[in-house]
């Protein structure tokens, strides 16, 4: 199959990237088992299962992210 000339190419933003677990770990730079964890809490970035296989949007990381940075600090 060849490609049309003028069909339009899909977009490709940096947030559309599915990642693994694996991979979501090293972009937050946290264990495997912190993000099972969180997972398991209901606390950490939004994720979704492909079968068995839990999966995370980068998008989803970085707002998670971002909400993390923005949230109070409870200081003592």
């Amino acid at each position: 199959m060849t490609a049309q000339p003028n069909a339009p190419r899909p977009r490709q933003n940096p947030g559309d990237d599915m990642l693994t677990l694996q991979e979501a770990c090293r972009y937050l730079r946290v264990p495997e088992g912190t993000l099972r964890y969180w997972r398991h809490l209901g606390a950490g970035p939004r994720s979704f299962k492909v079968g068995r296989h839990v999966r995370y949007w980068r998008a989803d990381l970085v707002l998670w992210l971002t909400e993390q940075t923005n949230r109070p600090q409870n200081r003592s």
